[in-house]
Order: structure tokens, then sequence, then C-alpha cells
């Protein structure tokens, strides 16, 4: 994905995305190929999600989350804890 979110837009996404309940779950099994199905289909429909990654290793997280931002092409818009907040601008729009 070309270019970054500016600060206004990250407020923006957060607080859109504050609602949202996670539609992603990433499991004991880590970063398989249906979970990026599912992420990849989810931000098609709904261009801002929020996804659990399970397990209590911070570092292992963080390197999830960035191999789905890649796999997937979003951006992430936030990382409190277990919870991601991700996003991809909708080609339809």
């Amino acid at each position: 994905m070309t270019g970054t979110l500016s600060t206004k837009e990250i407020l923006e996404l957060k607080a859109r995305a504050h609602h949202l309940n996670p539609v992603v779950m990433v499991g004991q099994h880590g970063l398989t190929e249906s979970v990026i199905k599912e992420t990849d289909a989810a931000l098609t429909a709904h261009e801002l999600i929020k996804v659990r990654v399970h397990g209590d290793d911070r570092a292992e997280r963080i390197e999830i989350c960035n191999a789905l931002c890649e796999a997937v092409d979003a951006q992430l818009v936030q990382h409190i804890g277990k919870l991601l907040v991700l996003w991809r601008k909708n080609i339809e729009e």
C-alpha cells in the first residue's frame, strides 16, 4: 500500500473502530492461509476491521501483525494488547 495515514486520518479511523467487535481471530496455529483469506474478505466488505491475536508473546503478536498487513495490503491503525485495527481503502469507492 502506498502512502501512510496522517495523524488526523488515524484519529478518525480509531474513532470509527471504537465500537467494532473483532471479526477475525488469529488462534493457536498462528497466521494461516485461511486467516489471511478471511481478513482479506472482511477488509473488502468493511474497509476497517478489528483482529484479535491470541497468545501472550508480544513480539510474536507484532510479527503476526506485520505479516498480516503485508499479506492483505492493509495499514495498521492501532495495536492495543491483543487487538489490531486494520484499514484498507476499498477500490470500488
